[in-house]
């Protein structure tokens, strides 16, 4: 198997070199160079021509932006952004400029710190390399003949409009490419809506709380990090905490968030998969599930028990995820109600719910 190329932009020394042994470490990866700054990071890449690049934001000269803006447009380059925690906000603009993913930093010093990131790194390379090596396998298309689906399923999901489905609360997984979507949905609502949303996107602490706050500026919705014993209301949004797993559950006479320490068996968190089957607990059948762009399945079981409660399921299509992971396996469970891109799920939830299609301002 041909390796993934990957080009390694830091001005620190310290990072590239590290950065570079961890890579070194994949058998699937040959680093084929390294760039300080921007400037040199495009010309690296042109003569290079590198599968990947693993990205510092904050460089001299030309910035981690202005290289990333190149890469994903003359190119379409994948870039995995490798940033400290306290560059949320920077991160997040990345990602919307078309990041791949992103890395934590424990530190934004030179440390040997950075060695904790290994894993880390090495799951989102292998993400990388992974799609490439699917979509080096997948038959030629000519540009006008239409792809054949990947996903298996008892029973073509029906169209949104064919049914309407009443309901209390909105229930959003997502991962890889997960910020940007999440951030087109929130967007869209710019009025206040009678049901409430939580949302676990697969992210490590430090970053969710940035990132909630990030949605609430474009949202009618009051938006926030979920801390635990949150009364869960309409019109209010909830964005599970990195590294713990965000439940519903009654108290008192209403529904409150839970944040809680992950069990040994969830292997992503937050976990998807506890957050929906805690869903349809506490909602039964008015819960709508949305499996947005992911590698991996969670998500797959925790739709099954949205269903078998009687629960609405959306799944982002192909044309749109960044990575069709999570709704691929979310569609093979037959669970899933409909298959849309991400630009018709908004005005899909709308309906679905029987509300006002004047309060959401549709993605173009």
């Amino acid at each position: 198997m041909n390796r993934l190329r990957v080009l390694v932009v830091d001005d620190s020394a310290f990072s590239r070199r590290t950065i570079t042994r961890m890579l070194e470490g994949l058998d699937v990866v040959e680093v084929v160079g390294y760039a300080v700054d921007g400037e040199d990071g495009i010309h690296k890449t042109i003569a290079l021509k590198p599968d990947l690049v693993t990205l510092d934001l904050e460089m001299p000269r030309l910035d981690g932006f202005s290289l990333l803006r190149v890469l994903h447009e003359r190119f379409s380059t994948p870039v995995i952004v490798v940033s400290a925690s306290s560059s949320a906000e920077k991160v997040f603009r990345a990602l919307e400029l078309g990041a791949f993913d992103f890395v934590a930093k424990p530190s934004s010093t030179a440390s040997h710190e950075l060695l904790e990131i290994r894993a880390d790194l090495h799951a989102k390379v292998l993400q990388v390399a992974h799609l490439k090596l699917r979509k080096s396998a997948l038959p030629s298309k000519s540009a006008g003949e239409p792809r054949e689906t990947q996903v298996s399923k008892p029973e073509p999901p029906k169209r949104d409009s064919d049914v309407r489905h009443p309901f209390d609360i909105v229930a959003i997984g997502a991962s890889t490419g997960g910020p940007p979507a999440l951030h087109a949905i929130a967007a869209a609502f710019q009025q206040e809506i009678p049901f409430a949303i939580v949302i676990s996107q697969h992210m490590p602490p430090g970053f969710t709380h940035a990132f909630a706050e990030r949605l609430g500026r474009f949202s009618a919705f009051k938006v926030k990090e979920a801390e635990d014993g949150d009364p869960v209301l309409p019109g209010h949004m909830f964005v599970a905490p990195g590294g713990y797993n965000l439940l519903l559950e009654h108290s008192s006479g209403q529904v409150v968030t839970r944040v809680v320490v992950p069990s040994k068996t969830d292997r992503y968190v937050p976990s998807v998969d506890a957050m929906l089957e805690s869903c349809a607990r506490v909602f039964r059948d008015r819960v709508l599930a949305v499996i947005l762009t992911g590698m991996g399945n969670d998500g797959s079981s925790g739709v099954q028990a949205v269903k078998s409660q009687g629960g609405y399921v959306i799944a982002e299509s192909e044309e749109t995820a960044v990575v069709y992971g999570m709704p691929r396996e979310a569609c093979a469970t037959g669970a899933v109600d409909c298959v849309l891109p991400l630009n018709m799920i908004p005005s899909a939830i709308l309906r679905q719910g029987g509300f006002d299609m004047k309060t959401v301002h549709l993605p173009e």
